[in-house]
């Protein structure tokens, strides 16, 4: 009744962009990113870019010159199939960027930060960015958990995640740690309907990592009641948070 230790995001990584659409959550996120990270025509490394589409629209709608780095085979691969010619993509951990320092401008980590051993990432980030340089992180925020969709058919997700995504608080203190000591934030709440045949394709494809670290026995049991109660049109409230720090000489 164990759950294995870590997602398994190469079993994921063919289906990842289908069963988890960009939508306008998605697309007013990256306009936050942009914005408070100053991102266009940047130098940008995507830290834990997954199959590249944060890397793909930073190149097509913000014109960043972008490099890709991910630790999943699979993931890599998709990337490389995937994006232009131009974007460099390269297998690799957070915690050890294979980058000189400050080859970057900018950083971004897009629902990444919970994966990784945050103070490490964070160092290794501060590391690839020059004096004046930046890192910007899309993540949810703790009210997210709280209404989530699936909480009812799987409830020890709200506990896993509340536990494994950081705070505001935890983010600011662990980016003034490692030297991104201006912190600036912006909420993003969006809401809106899935289908139920969406949403169960999305179960059955354990489209969030969060399903690996449940047992076999509530993913059986949280399906199968799926299966019966969700309704034709599922509500979703996603509670998504953008943080940039800016590097910088402590003043506190």
């Amino acid at each position: 009744m164990t759950a294995p230790a870590r997602p398994d995001f190469d079993a994921r990584a063919r289906s990842y962009d289908t069963l988890r659409p960009t939508d306008a959550s998605w697309w007013e996120a990256f306009a936050a990113l942009v914005e408070l990270g100053d991102l266009r025509g940047r130098r940008v490394l995507d830290v834990g870019c997954g199959t590249g589409r944060l890397a793909a629209a930073l190149v097509d709608e913000a014109g960043a010159k972008v490099w890709g780095i991910d630790p999943s085979d699979e993931m890599v691969a998709v990337a490389r199939a995937t994006l232009p010619a131009g974007v460099g993509v390269r297998r690799g951990n957070a915690e050890q960027l294979p980058f000189r320092d400050g080859w970057f401008d900018r950083v971004t980590m897009s629902l990444v930060l919970h994966l990784v051993d945050r103070p490490r990432a964070l160092a290794e980030a501060r590391r690839v960015v020059p004096a004046d340089g930046r890192i910007a992180i899309s993540t949810f925020h703790p009210q997210h958990f709280e209404s989530y969709w699936l909480n009812p058919y799987f409830p020890s997700i709200r506990e896993i995640d509340e536990t494994r995504f950081p705070t505001p608080e935890a983010m600011r203190l662990e980016l003034a740690q490692a030297g991104f000591v201006r912190y600036e934030e912006r909420l993003l709440t969006t809401a809106g309907t899935i289908s139920r045949e969406a949403a169960l394709d999305r179960i059955r494809g354990r489209h969030i990592s969060t399903f690996d670290l449940l047992t076999t026995e509530e993913v059986a049991e949280g399906t199968k009641r799926a299966e019966r109660e969700l309704p034709d049109s599922v509500q979703q409230r996603l509670v998504r948070l953008v943080v940039v720090g800016r590097a910088g000489r402590a003043t506190f």
